[in-house]
């Protein structure tokens, strides 16, 4: 006889008439068609939804645990290979090169300041990730329902809002500047807005298609664009000033410094609510430290590469005045005047640049399509690939807003996406560590959808909160300055992240044990 967990599975993932027959993707991955459960969008879109699921390689599973007898991604040692291509893939692109030039030209700071900021930066928030993804083999779960493992069934619906919106924020980001490359190539003579069409198309494909495909491109798209870059990296590097010193008193220099590290930071730290959504069909065997070494240096080595990049551009740009020019008008516009004297070479170079965004967020935007499903049993009866199009519409709508704002973008927004994340972090890591490896609690991965088996989640919801009350004292934005960000220098520094870890960190413990004394008398 099935076990209830297994009953659920094939509720979920068999449609009408179909639950003796299974497809198999291109990556060999189990999918069936699957109809939502609630009578009224039964009736809408069950006749479309049984034909979209059942296109080949199309992912039809929902956010229902995968099976440890339905994980079949795994082939051997090679694959912590394809792990760190995974990564690379995604993160060597403009979007990871545009922060580099903010070091110079934002926060006024020199070549040796900048490049180390983008190194150590990147570094440590990689780390949050690489953690993340070695639960998704482990449970078979999506990130956000993990969250429900640490943050309670209710609060976790904070941090999934959260998740989406930051999601929206990457794939509108990446729209922009797909839109704004395109646009220079073609001598502004196409507007931005079909340039954002077209990478929200791009990232929008690739995404609904699920989870096999992603795996597919992502393993090959860092081809074309290392050559890109390589090439950036030929043609500009003679204007290049590594000898530009940082400007401004040492406390004015300090305070620029936690900033753009802040900035750098906000980079990739976002991924850490996506990674395991992207690894939940790995068997839960495979080792650990090789899931997060392979994660972590695939993160760190594609931005290492894309950010010291972004700071060499932005070292020449204050004494390059064609850069400068370039500068006022877009990135793109930027980024094909530094390839300038390659004729039509340089125009394949940033369409290149321009498609990877596609390569950043198709990922993004698939984990952001399942932490839509998290949000409750309506949501849940949506399948996955029509929350798929719902999200690629709101970037390509938000990307033509704002399509001129794009440094502001960058500037406001990625530090901003760590504040919620960082106390997040700080209350997984504590649960993990200390209730769960020290005081002998176990996770119960079946009891994802069981909100009674699941923790009450009072004392991981104050603590968040009480880290989002740090995050405000430390933030430092053009709209708003925490006090204990006014502090550092004379403008201002941003420490937000940081208070809000220590402020969440020193919360969580003697409420997470006082909340298990008082429901569960451990």
């Amino acid at each position: 006889m099935k076990s209830a967990e297994k009953q659920s599975h094939d509720i979920e993932l068999a449609g009408p008439g179909e639950r003796e027959g299974v497809a198999v993707d291109e990556g060999g991955i189990g999918i069936r068609p699957s109809t939502p459960p609630l009578p009224v969008l039964r009736n809408i879109l069950s006749r479309w939804n049984v034909k979209i699921e059942g296109l080949s390689g199309l992912e039809a599973r929902g956010i229902a645990r995968v099976l440890p007898e339905d994980r079949n991604l795994f082939r051997g040692r090679s694959d912590y290979k394809g792990m760190f291509t995974l990564w690379f893939g995604t993160n060597l692109c403009v979007l990871t090169l545009i922060p580099g030039l903010l070091g110079p030209l934002i926060f006024s700071l020199g070549w040796v300041d900048s490049v180390c900021i983008v190194i150590f930066a990147n570094a440590l928030s990689a780390c949050g990730p690489a953690y993340m993804a070695t639960f998704g083999a482990a449970s078979g779960n999506r990130t956000m329902i993990l969250s429900r493992h640490f943050m309670g069934y209710w609060p976790s619906k904070l941090t999934c809002l959260l998740n989406i919106v930051m999601q929206i924020g990457w794939g509108t980001v990446g729209a922009i500047v797909a839109g704004q490359m395109l646009s220079a190539v073609s001598g502004n003579g196409l507007s931005v807005v079909p340039g954002c069409v077209i990478g929200a198309l791009g990232i929008g494909v690739i995404a609904t298609l699920g989870i096999g495909i992603v795996h597919t491109y992502e393993r090959y798209a860092w081809i074309p664009q290392a050559c890109a870059l390589f090439i950036l990296v030929g043609s500009s590097g003679g204007g290049w000033n590594t000898g530009l010193a940082s400007v401004g008193s040492s406390a004015t220099i300090a305070a620029n410094r936690c900033s753009f590290f802040a900035l750098e930071f906000g980079v990739v730290v976002g991924f850490s609510a996506v990674a395991a959504d992207l690894y939940v069909y790995y068997p839960p065997g495979i080792s650990k430290p090789l899931v997060f070494l392979s994660t972590w240096s695939g993160l760190w080595l594609s931005s290492l590469i894309a950010g010291i990049i972004g700071v060499g551009i932005g070292t020449g740009v204050p004494t390059k005045p064609s850069w400068a020019e370039a500068y006022s008008v877009s990135s793109g516009a930027l980024l094909l005047e530094c390839y300038r004297g390659l004729g039509g070479l340089g125009g394949v170079c940033v369409v290149i640049l321009a498609l990877g965004s596609i390569a950043n967020n198709a990922p993004a935007t698939y984990a952001g399509a399942n932490t839509c499903q998290v949000l409750g049993r309506y949501a849940k009866a949506i399948p996955r690939w029509v929350w798929c199009v719902i999200l690629v519409s709101i970037e390509l709508i938000c990307s033509v807003s704002g399509r001129d704002n794009l440094y502001g973008i960058f500037e406001n927004l990625l530090p901003i996406m760590s504040y919620w994340v960082c106390p997040w972090l700080a209350i997984v890591l504590e649960e993990h560590l200390l209730f769960h490896s020290l005081c002998g609690l176990e996770f119960d991965w079946t009891a994802w959808e069981d909100r009674d088996r699941l923790p009450v989640g009072l004392a991981a919801l104050v603590s968040w909160l009480v880290g989002w009350a740090g995050a405000l004292l430390g933030m430092s934005q053009v709209w708003y300055q925490g006090a204990l960000a006014q502090m550092i220098g004379d403008s201002g520094g941003d420490i937000g992240a940081w208070v809000a870890i220590a402020f969440a960190g020193i919360t969580y413990p003697p409420l997470r044990y006082a909340e298990l004394r008082i429901f569960t008398g451990r």
